[in-house]
């Protein structure tokens, strides 16, 4: 065995102070980049399930229901809908981004029409894992880049869930 490896039992026990102190509002700043990093790696596990409005998991989803999903698997409770997780969440620039972060799609921050988790920037775009809607990306889970849900009026809005 490795010896770096940790135990299951402490691995729980880890987890749940980790929980804990997020329901609690005291995360410290490891802690919520460990719920992030959670809930990406539970958002990217969904890839190719089917898109279906009004959909929270755990075999389709539509783009709050992932984020719902994943972050309540990750052990967050956060708000159904994308406009309530991007009201309920702590708004931060694109400079200040992490893997995990809300991305909200709309016109204006109070009109978010789409969301997504920010998955990160390589091939000289930023990316998102989101449930999609449209046809371009086969109405299913799927990594996008995020300059893909801009334009017509569209902007990106950061979040970073409490």
């Amino acid at each position: 065995m490795n010896s770096a490896a940790v135990s299951r039992p402490a691995l729980a026990v880890a987890l749940g102070a980790v929980t804990a102190s997020l329901m609690l509002g005291t995360a410290s700043p490891a802690e919520a980049a460990t719920l992030k990093q959670t809930a990406l790696n539970i958002a990217n596990a969904q890839k190719g399930d089917p898109y279906q409005y009004g959909a929270a998991g755990p075999d389709r989803f539509d783009c709050s229901g992932l984020t719902f999903y994943s972050y309540k698997k990750a052990g967050k409770t956060i708000s159904r809908t994308a406009q309530a997780q991007y009201n309920n969440s702590r708004h931060i620039s694109w400079r200040s981004r992490q893997k995990g972060d809300l991305v909200a799609i709309g016109r204006d921050s109070k009109h978010v029409t789409h969301i997504g988790m920010y998955a990160g920037y390589w091939q000289g775009r930023s990316w998102m894992v989101n449930a999609n809607s449209g046809p371009y990306r086969g109405f299913q889970v799927a990594v996008a880049p995020i300059n893909e849900y801009l334009g017509q009026g569209r902007h990106a809005y950061y979040a970073e869930v409490k």
